[in-house]
């Protein structure tokens, strides 16, 4: 830790006229990154990033719809691949999590700088009652795995069906993190990347999460990077990445009864392979894909491959 903070001041130092990157008011992002079927609520005095797509039908159908949860440093934009084809059958409601994306930090009538799990938890059920949603899938990847499986057992008769995508909440050894995550969870660090942020870092951190480089185009880099700078994110990142709790309230797993599904990236380095393995051992009845070759973010770095399990669940399950 000490020499990774050690290199940190050095690089600083040489690299700050180049790095310095300050924070972008949300205005100036929505034109690239909100375009339709973008759009904004207003949830509890929070405003979010929001896509509702696909065929509503009626409220009482017994198709109900499914919610995506993106993962830390990510936001809507992960789930475009698997969008486009569910939203042909399905209501798909994406958004972008507070502190990620352009929804921003914390705001309106919830505890400023609160980025734990249960916090999540219990903004997504906000957002499900400001959408009127009374039943629905919920899925997420990484982060947003562990915000929807959490959401399930504060809810459970919310939920017909459960998504966990190379999901957090485990307490675990990664196999390698992301160099913009270390930096986010050093205090000081964390200060000075709220004013810098090299490109290349942000490039860096999707390559580890990524099991195939050639799959990371200069568009991808671009929407990482761009989201990041988002006013407030970066600072909202220190936090999440303060408060992280691995292992709490994994118990909670036992009383999940509804259809699940875990599918994981086989070439996973951030969270383990035996992480799925654990889950379905946890939830009674899961089912448990492993995609061989496909690292953290398997909905983004093959669309078509990873959705196909899902389609399959769906037609029988939920």
């Amino acid at each position: 830790l000490l020499k990774l903070f050690g290199l940190l001041l050095m690089l600083t130092a040489l690299a700050m006229p180049l790095a310095r990157a300050p924070d972008r008011p949300v205005q100036t992002l929505v034109a690239r990154w909100a375009p339709p079927p973008s759009d904004f609520i207003d949830v509890k005095g929070q405003i979010v990033h929001i896509r509702d797509e696909g065929p509503r039908g009626d409220p009482s159908s017994p198709t109900p719809p499914i919610v995506l949860l993106h993962g830390t440093g990510a936001s809507l934009h992960t789930w475009e691949g698997w969008v486009r084809t569910l939203k042909k059958t399905r209501r798909v409601i994406t958004f972008d999590l507070p502190g990620f994306g352009l929804t921003g930090p914390f705001a309106g009538q919830y505890a400023a700088d609160d980025y734990r799990g249960d916090a999540y938890a219990r903004f997504v059920l906000d957002v499900l009652d400001a959408l009127k949603v009374g039943s629905a899938v919920i899925g997420g990847n990484s982060l947003g795995g562990e915000v929807a499986w959490r959401a399930v057992t504060l809810e459970p008769s919310r939920f017909t069906g459960l998504l966990l995508i190379d999901a957090s909440g485990y307490a675990f050894t990664p196999g390698s993190i992301p160099l913009g995550f270390r930096i986010a969870r050093i205090p000081l660090a964390n200060r000075i990347g709220e004013h810098l942020l090299p490109r290349a870092l942000v490039a860096a951190s999707v390559a580890n999460v990524y099991a195939d480089d050639s799959r990371i185009t200069e568009g991808l880099v671009d929407r990482y990077y761009e989201l990041t700078l988002r006013e407030g994110n970066r600072r909202a990142l220190g936090f999440r990445m303060q408060q992280l709790e691995p292992g709490a309230a994994i118990s909670r797993l036992k009383t999940i009864a509804i259809p699940t599904l875990v599918l994981w990236g086989g070439a996973d380095q951030l969270i383990p392979v035996d992480n799925a393995r654990r889950f379905g051992s946890e939830i009674a009845g899961a089912l448990v894909v492993v995609l061989d070759g496909l690292g953290h973010v398997p909905q983004e770095e093959d669309p078509a491959r990873s959705l196909a399990p899902v389609l399959e669940f769906l037609e029988t399950k939920p």
